[in-house]
């Protein structure tokens, strides 16, 4: 990938919400699970972070998306910008670089936007009763 600025790294974030999903993460197969399930910074109607500068310090295993480590990151959404600009692949009509709308994610439904619950909200032993399926996506092993 080419060099980027930090503005223009930050640019790609669709909004769509789903990296801030909790994923459950089975010890037999490996597989993936996505919940509806989001970290307790999360804005839900946003669908962005609420302290996004500091969601490290309040967050400890909130994971900084760089051009270098996106492409180790398999749980990914698979219609997240940044996966798909690091694997050359073309941005989505309703992404908002594309669309020139930031609501434009939601419009096509492949936003978690009033979709989630906070993770404050739910028992840990609750988790596996919050699996889903987002637009998009297909489980993955």
């Amino acid at each position: 990938m080419t060099c980027w600025t930090r503005a223009q790294w930050e640019s790609l974030c669709d909004g769509c919400g789903k990296c801030c999903m909790i994923r459950l993460q089975d010890e037999e197969t490996d597989e993936i699970h996505t919940t509806n399930v989001a970290c307790k910074l999360f804005d839900r109607h946003a669908c962005r972070c609420s302290d996004y500068d500091n969601r490290s310090a309040n967050v400890p295993d909130c994971v900084t998306l760089t051009a270098e480590n996106v492409k180790e990151l398999h749980w990914m959404p698979e219609t997240c910008a940044y996966r798909l600009v690091a694997n050359g692949m073309d941005l989505p009509d309703w992404h908002h670089l594309i669309s020139g709308s930031d609501n434009s994610v939601h419009e096509a439904g492949f936003s978690v936007q009033d979709r989630s619950v906070c993770e404050t909200e739910i028992a840990t032993e609750d988790l596996e009763d919050h699996l889903v399926s987002w637009p998009g996506e297909r489980r993955r092993g």
